[in-house]
């Protein structure tokens, strides 16, 4: 394992043995708060980010409220995985870099500035964790992480957002963000695997197109049928050694345990598999990951939050673990 980069500076969460979870300014994991003209930025291996933004929402809204909730959730984790034993802040140095500008009212202006914004981060080398958001926000990151050639993903969620445009030819919204990307080269579509796909159709037109592209799609029902482990080491064939990205959608869990969120389905993954999978993304080559959909008003009471946040938790120690992250001195 190599050095994550040198910094004078402490990049630790603040400890509930030494503040209540519940007092100071809400960050990111209670991690310092940096922005990018920090004198120490350039020290940031993962840097975490939130996306408040849902323009690109065609039903019901609420998910640009989602990174301040997501924040304030996250002062109950503590620091060290309860199954690997890993505590990623000792790994690399991981900093709450604030918000990405965005634009509520005009969905374009908004994608050039959370491109423009993750473009600055992939310049000085900082691996972005996201938390959105709705799901259109995957596209202006891909296109800024993905500028120099098309990367790989793995992406959990109900839906395959693979559509061509809605409402009579408008390209850009959250179901349509993996068409872009992949039309635009910045997925490889025979290295994209989509795992839990479910729900109702309109007519199937995302799914067929998806295929033919070379995408592969897992709906819930071969998921249930093979199990993690089995669908997970495809998954990881699928993708290789080559650099990969990752979102999950909080509406690929059950609305049983994630009623917060705009376009729930029923019969989606429990917390307990979506854990597993995450896990099982160790040491892969990943680029990037976010968490989206995450839309508190529709759970007030935060408990949706809490279990994104447990996600970003987890994809937080994958990252950690990635040779595309950790840096030499």
């Amino acid at each position: 394992m190599t050095a994550s980069k040198p910094s004078s500076r402490s990049f630790q969460p603040v400890s509930a043995f030494d503040s209540p979870r519940y007092a100071g300014a809400a960050t990111f994991m209670r991690l310092p708060l940096l922005g990018l003209d920090a004198s120490d930025i350039d020290a940031v291996d993962i840097g975490i980010v939130g996306v408040p933004w849902d323009g690109g929402t065609t039903n019901r809204p609420g998910t640009r409220h989602g990174p301040r909730q997501l924040r304030d959730l996250s002062t109950m984790l503590r620091p060290i995985h309860p199954a690997t034993g890993m505590n990623p802040y000792t790994i690399c140095n991981v900093a709450d870099l604030g918000d990405s500008p965005v634009n509520p009212a005009d969905v374009m202006d908004a994608l050039t500035r959370i491109t423009g914004f993750y473009a600055g981060l992939k310049a000085r080398g900082i691996t972005p964790l996201s938390a959105g958001g709705d799901h259109l926000m995957s596209y202006p990151i891909l296109k800024a992480l993905a500028a120099d050639g098309p990367v790989g993903m793995i992406h959990f969620d109900a839906h395959t957002d693979l559509f061509d445009d809605y409402f009579g030819g408008f390209k850009y919204t959250h179901g349509t963000p993996f068409r872009r990307a992949i039309e635009e080269g910045y997925l490889d579509p025979k290295r994209v695997v989509q795992i839990g796909i479910r729900g109702t159709m309109y007519d199937g037109s995302d799914v067929a197109w998806g295929l033919e592209q070379g995408v592969r799609i897992i709906r819930i029902e071969e998921f249930e049928e093979r199990g993690v482990d089995d669908v997970m080491a495809e998954a990881r064939a699928i993708v290789g050694d080559l650099p990969t990205y990752v979102t999950f959608d909080i509406d690929s869990l059950d609305p049983s345990v994630a009623p917060g969120t705009g376009t729930p389905e029923v019969g989606g993954f429990s917390t307990r598999e979506a854990q597993r999978m995450v896990r099982k993304l160790a040491g892969l080559n990943l680029i990037g990951a976010d968490l989206v959909e995450v839309s508190p008003p529709f759970d007030p009471a935060g408990g949706t939050a809490w279990v994104g946040i447990s996600m970003m938790f987890e994809l937080l120690c994958v990252l950690a673990a990635s040779p595309a992250t950790r840096k030499s001195a």
